[in-house]
């Protein structure tokens, strides 16, 4: 997997799990357009996972796959530490093999352990599970801190495997990743920087403000409602810098986050999300709107990291 090409921006699917994250449902019909649209764009890499609607979201993903040419798409998924039936003989195995059957796959391009839950047992595990075979896919850790980072990658080493990518929540408003110096690390070591959440579920769009909330009894409606009047400050720059390149304001965040050397992965749900982020990877942000933009962000003080998360070090 080492040589493996990927495209400046990643798609995420978790949305498509309709887990009741983002609110309301989206049926395989809505989809099928947004699909399209981005394997028209070149924008093949595609990232999901078991937790996402146990399977919902894989299976969307499945139907839209199926009897394309293997070499035509990228598929990231993940092993989640709190989805693995524990009691199953070779649990790796059980979930690796039935996330393949549910995608109709023979191999995945990545996986990842989801989060740092009982690390580093389930990156031993993985590595055991993937140790000799031609057939392994890049291997990647979500949600570790830099320590966990590490020590993952030694154990991988240790079975002749190597750690290929990170996915951490990074944003204009949780920065944390880069504070700690995992950025930095996983540039020192040919590792990629995969940025979840850039969009912060869609905070930083410019869709929403005080006078127009996330939909009620959402998740991310109760995680970002409640700061939508600093939010309100942050957009209205992102709208004069999304101004200056002629683009639209959702695309300069995931342009901020391809400026600090990451692979952002942008959730899409609508057609106009795929030309976004197809957009936002030809903006070139200059050094002063970068710190500019971090400076305003810096100011308001929204504390961003959601539940399932820890602030990283």
């Amino acid at each position: 997997m080492a040589d493996t090409k990927f495209p400046k921006i990643a798609l995420g699917a978790w949305a498509w799990g309709n887990d009741g994250t983002f609110g309301s449902g989206i049926d395989a019909a809505e989809l099928e357009p947004i699909f399209d649209a981005a394997m028209n764009a070149g924008l093949n890499l595609w990232d999901t996972a078991f937790a996402y609607g146990m399977g919902t979201s894989e299976k969307a993903l499945a139907g839209f796959l199926e009897g394309l040419p293997r070499k035509s798409y990228l598929v990231s998924d993940k092993l989640t530490p709190q989805c693995i039936d524990a009691s199953a003989a070779e649990p790796v195995a059980a979930m690796y093999d039935m996330q393949l059957d549910l995608m109709g796959l023979d191999s995945f391009d990545i996986y990842w352990v989801h989060n740092a839950s009982e690390a580093p047992k389930w990156t031993r595990a993985l590595a055991e599970f993937f140790e000799g075979r031609d057939d392994a896919p890049m291997i990647g850790v979500s949600n570790h801190d830099l320590a966990e980072i590490k020590e993952a990658d030694a154990i991988l080493r240790e079975h002749g495997l190597k750690l290929g990518a990170v996915q951490n929540h990074l944003s204009l408003i949780n920065r944390s990743s880069i504070d700690s110096g995992i950025l930095d690390w996983c540039k020192e070591n040919d590792v990629t920087f995969f940025s979840y959440m850039v969009l912060e579920q869609g905070a930083l769009s410019g869709k929403y403000d005080t006078t127009h909330p996330m939909p009620e009894g959402s998740a991310r409606a109760a995680a970002y409602n409640p700061v939508l009047d600093k939010l309100e400050i942050l957009n209205a720059k992102l709208a004069e810098v999304a101004e200056a390149h002629g683009v639209g304001i959702a695309q300069v965040p995931v342009a901020w986050a391809i400026a600090k050397g990451t692979l952002p992965i942008v959730g899409v749900t609508r057609e106009s999300h795929v030309a976004d982020a197809a957009a936002a990877a030809a903006v070139e942000l200059s050094d002063v709107e970068v710190a500019e933009l971090e400076e305003i962000a810096d100011s308001l003080g929204i504390n961003a990291i959601r539940f399932w998360e820890k602030e990283m070090r």
